[in-house]
């Protein structure tokens, strides 16, 4: 594993302890100022409208984990597919569980840190705890 490759796997891994944790800040400290998230279901948004979702969600514990399943490097921009598993815990209520694929594309800095850029998500609603990554996709 190559030292970008470790970077990135770590910021992957502060992304996720730092979500656990309810630490906002450094989640965004982790995305670029014009990163860009595709949601399904919702018109495509940035850190401002990232930051105020997470806001409004701050009652909520969150719960889960992020597999990393493939990586490339290439100079200045890398990009990751993995599976993420998380489950929103309100105070009041059902646990909403979502999980799913991610593609993220992240760029290094001028000071050498890793950022996220651009990341898509197909997370669905109530996915059974046995589906982790487990569909198959059939070719047409």
């Amino acid at each position: 594993m190559t030292d970008d490759e470790r970077a990135i796997r770590d910021l992957v891994d502060t992304w996720m302890a730092a979500s656990k944790a309810g630490d906002t800040a450094t989640v965004l400290s982790l995305m670029s100022d014009d990163v860009v998230f595709l949601v399904p279901g919702h018109e495509p948004f940035g850190k401002e409208a990232f930051a105020a979702a997470s806001a409004g969600q701050s009652e909520f514990r969150i719960d889960g984990n992020s597999e990393i399943r493939e990586l490339q490097v290439l100079g200045d921009w890398a990009w990751l597919r993995s599976y993420l598993d998380i489950t929103m815990i309100p105070p009041v209520g059902q646990p909403v569980r979502r999980a799913g694929w991610t593609l993220t594309i992240l760029r290094r800095q001028p000071d050498g840190r890793w950022l996220g850029v651009h990341s898509h998500m197909s997370l669905a609603r109530g996915v059974p705890q046995d589906s982790h990554g487990k569909r198959t996709v059939k070719a047409r």
